[in-house]
């Protein structure tokens, strides 16, 4: 009876710890009684009474994502094209993901998969291969409608590639290359053209300042010129003007030494003997040399009749 009453212990013991549940965090448990939706637990401790209640699902509350294998659609064009998607969403019913749908990421899945052809049929060749970003707000906007009645909300959808046909990414890497090339030689005409200008631009200023060079040494060589006459003509009015002071000086220390008649008149010999020299062909000698002014008019006399 003893070890019966033990096991009984033990047996209700397990079944008490059974009924005591903890709902971690992120997390949501969908609870049923008797087969039917009674509760939705949140993190915390919760009891059941066992037989009557059930958990029917433990439901991950977190952000999930979803990789897609490559989908086959085609374009308005008529290119088929290999595309794989990423999904990112989150569940926010408990209630409605446990009973709206009965797979949900396959459901997920298909209606990804349905929802880029029909965007991907309106669209050419060149601009789904441009309007990623476009791509993917469409297909987030009409998944999170269509999920919403699951208790799910779409918030990321990502186009992770784009494969076109093999002749057609062939004809790309050609125009690819062709635009490179175009932009290589506008680029190459470009450089030449800034190159041509500059050469000119430079002959232009060298041009500017070897004039302007040439300008100013004229005017410094003028100046030159100018300031050499000057200097020149000051030279020649300073000898004049010392030759007239000496003048001035002798006739000044002739009348301070009181010369008599006898040295006037050996100077107005000499005055005359400078006056010919050599060069008239007529000599008039006044007989009174005292008279200065008779010489002077017999000198002019001479230099009129015969200017040789």
């Amino acid at each position: 009876m003893i070890y019966l009453l033990i096991i009984l212990i033990l047996i209700l013991a397990l079944i008490a710890a059974s009924c005591i549940k903890i709902v971690p965090q992120a997390y949501a448990y969908v609870v049923e009684r008797l087969g039917a939706y009674h509760d939705t637990w949140q993190v915390g401790l919760h009891f059941k009474i066992p037989v009557l209640y059930r958990i029917a699902r433990k439901v991950n509350l977190k952000e999930q994502v979803v990789d897609f294998p490559p989908q086959p659609v085609i374009t308005k064009d008529n290119v088929t094209m290999q595309i794989d998607s990423i999904v990112f969403f989150q569940i926010t019913d408990p209630k409605l993901y446990t009973y709206g749908v009965e797979a949900p990421i396959m459901a997920i899945e298909n209606l990804t998969a349905t929802t880029l052809r029909n965007i991907i049929g309106d669209l050419e060749l060149d601009e789904t291969l441009t309007s990623r970003e476009t791509i993917n707000a469409r297909m987030r906007t009409a998944l999170d409608v269509a999920t919403d009645p699951w208790g799910i909300r779409v918030t990321r959808v990502e186009l992770k590639n784009i494969t076109p046909p093999a002749a057609i990414r062939e004809a790309m890497e050609k125009q690819m290359k062709a635009e490179r090339e175009r932009r290589e030689a506008i680029i190459q005409a470009e450089g030449s053209k800034k190159s041509a200008v500059l050469v000119a631009e430079g002959k232009k200023e060298a041009q500017i300042l070897q004039a302007e060079a040439d300008k100013r040494a004229t005017i410094l060589a003028a100046e030159a010129q100018k300031e050499k006459m000057i200097q020149e003509s000051e030279g020649r009015a300073e000898a004049i003007r010392q030759v007239q002071q000496a003048n001035a000086d002798g006739i000044r220390m002739i009348r301070e030494a009181g010369a008599d008649q006898s040295v006037l008149t050996i100077k107005s010999l000499e005055a005359f003997e400078k006056a010919a020299d050599g060069k008239a062909t007529k000599i008039i000698i006044p007989s009174d040399l005292q008279g200065i002014a008779g010489l002077a008019a017999s000198i002019k006399e001479i230099a009129a009749k015969d200017p040789e």
